[in-house]
């Protein structure tokens, strides 16, 4: 088994490590962000919680008149200020959004693999506080019906990481051995309909084997059965992506 880094804990709490600039999830969740009609606006401000590296921003800049990654501390700012510091519209904060809202509200919002982080989940609430009347949010969670258990289990004296099948369990089952939540589409639905937002649209995106090593097993795969961005079988997905409105 492998451990998780140590690292990407604060107090038992588990924070997650920020996909890479050429992980295929990333351009997977732009290209999902791109097609929805009206989404991008060169008269509207981005924000972005939980930004993580930059790496997802980094993508979107030329579409916004501004663009605010926030993150719960700065352990990536450095990063982020590398893959951003072509644009000037760009600018990095730390906020933890469960505690604080930005000074000012946006037109779009985007947020991915973050709510299954929070301490709480009524704090995405905020997100909506976050965002003007009739303002946009994409976002993404990890998908329950995944093989793996991506953010690995608690188990006494070691940490463990892609976990088969452990996400499949019933709730009162995974959440007390998982390092953080997993969702279904009927969770991350209601939720965000408890939470200020109306839901426009749910996709399976296809799981893009980022975790595998290069291969001609990985390129087959991928070639074959991964090829698509989204899914309609969700046992292929590794992640849902939600597009709502305030409100």
């Amino acid at each position: 088994m492998t451990k998780i880094d140590e690292k990407l804990f604060r107090d038992e709490h588990y924070l997650g490590r920020p996909a890479d600039l050429t992980d295929k999830i990333v351009s997977r969740r732009v290209e999902l962000t791109r097609e929805i009609p009206g989404f991008f606006n060169k008269d509207f401000d981005l924000i972005e919680i939980g930004c993580g590296n930059g790496a997802s921003i980094s993508m979107l800049a030329n579409e916004f008149k501004t663009c605010l990654g926030t993150d719960i501390n700065n352990d990536h700012e450095l990063e982020f200020k590398q893959f951003n510091n072509a644009f000037s519209n760009v600018q990095f904060q730390v906020l933890n959004i469960e505690k604080q809202l930005p000074e000012k509200q946006f037109e779009r919002l985007i947020s991915f693999e973050v709510i299954e982080h929070l301490l709480e989940e009524k704090s995405v609430s905020n997100y909506a506080k976050c965002l003007k009347a009739g303002g946009e949010a994409v976002i993404s969670v990890p998908n329950k019906w995944w093989i793996f258990e991506i953010h690995g289990a608690k188990i006494p004296g070691y940490r463990t990481k892609r976990v088969p099948f452990l996400s499949w369990m019933p709730r009162f089952i995974h959440e007390p051995l998982a390092n953080a939540r997993i969702y279904s589409k009927s969770r991350i639905k209601k939720l965000m309909e408890d939470s200020g937002f109306e839901v426009k649209s749910m996709q399976y995106i296809t799981a893009p084997l980022d975790v595998l090593k290069e291969s001609a097993f990985k390129r087959f795969m991928l070639k074959y059965f991964f090829n698509r961005t989204t899914t309609d079988i969700p046992i292929m997905s590794v992640s849902i992506l939600v597009h709502v409105v305030k409100k």
